[in-house]
């Protein structure tokens, strides 16, 4: 099994950093149904500098959590020197760079996608958090910031030029958002160009989604996002695969029940009723997708503003 600097995931399949919602519940739950690696919410660096009141709350880990990486953002090397510095003491297995967040805000501040722009900045960046941490340092990108502006292979030799351990690579430019097909062959040009690491992400949402992706690309790790929203299991059955083990069947109506109230109520523990209810909210929508009836829980759910209301609909 390939390692990430020093830390050696169980099996491929990792779940991706999603801001907003991988936090602390969402990451046990994951964990436990099998996910490998795990990553925290987008953390600021710049908030981090100026000790930023939320910037704490996105850092929080269970106790019991021993394969989460931690997320930051930013673009100035001194800024995400003075963040790794400070995290260095922390139980995180690897600190990530996010260089693909499309998001408009992130963007016009010159981070996430838009440091794909200036690959000499990327390699300072990254070479700045390496000389500041013990933990390895690796970073997620996109395929290019446009169309035709596909410089994946160049940014990524910046990261390993710079000292990181590994990248991730998401097969669209910032342009496509999440529209249009992943570019595995851009992976693929990645993958062959650089000694370190290649996480492939895009358009996983099950096993035979996964296993393509290995296969096409040959990609060392495999990164699921949306694919994991309200499906869980999607680590249940790739560990089985990766094991040689019998896929199980999906989970049935009562799982998904039983999995809603799990997160739900880690939510009220984490968080309190206000916040917890609120978040659930689009959560639940997830978890019953495709579902007979479906349309009609989601409006319910959207309604509701009692966290003991909610659990009595979620339990049927």
């Amino acid at each position: 099994m390939n390692k990430i600097g020093n830390f050696e995931p169980k099996h491929p399949f990792i779940l991706a950093p999603l801001a907003g919602i991988t936090d602390a519940p969402m990451r046990r739950i994951n964990r436990q149904m099998g996910a490998s690696l795990t990553y925290s919410e987008m953390v600021s660096a710049k908030g981090m500098y100026y000790n930023d009141k939320n910037t704490e709350k996105l850092l929080f880990q269970y106790e019991d959590e021993d394969n989460t990486g931690y997320q930051i953002f930013g673009h100035e090397p001194d800024i995400i020197a003075y963040a790794a510095e400070k995290l260095n003491d922390r139980k995180h297995v690897l600190l990530d760079i996010n260089m693909g967040c499309p998001v408009p805000k992130i963007v016009k501040n010159g981070e996430g996608s838009a440091l794909l722009k200036n690959p000499e900045l990327v390699e300072k960046i990254i070479r700045a958090a390496s000389q500041n941490t013990d933990k390895p340092v690796t970073a997620k990108i996109r395929i290019g910031f446009a169309e035709g502006e596909n410089n994946a292979v160049e940014i990524a030799q910046a990261i390993e030029s710079g000292g990181g351990a590994a990248i991730a690579v998401h097969g669209r430019t910032r342009q496509q958002f999440y529209s249009g097909k992943v570019n595995r062959q851009a992976i693929a040009e990645v993958k062959k160009a650089v000694k370190i690491p290649v996480i492939g992400n895009g358009d996983v949402v099950d096993v035979e989604s996964a296993k393509s992706l290995m296969e096409e690309t040959r990609c060392d790790f495999v990164m699921i996002g949306r694919g994991a929203l309200g499906n869980p299991w999607i680590f249940r059955d790739l560990q089985c695969f990766w094991e040689g083990k019998d896929i199980p069947p999906p989970p049935t109506l009562e799982e998904r029940r039983k999995m809603m109230l799990k997160q739900l109520e880690a939510l009220e523990k984490l968080k309190g009723d206000y916040v917890a209810v609120r978040e659930m909210r689009k959560i639940c929508g997830w978890y019953v997708k495709g579902l007979p009836g479906s349309a009609e829980f989601r409006r319910t759910v959207n309604g509701i503003t009692d966290i003991d209301e909610l659990k009595r609909l979620i339990m049927g």
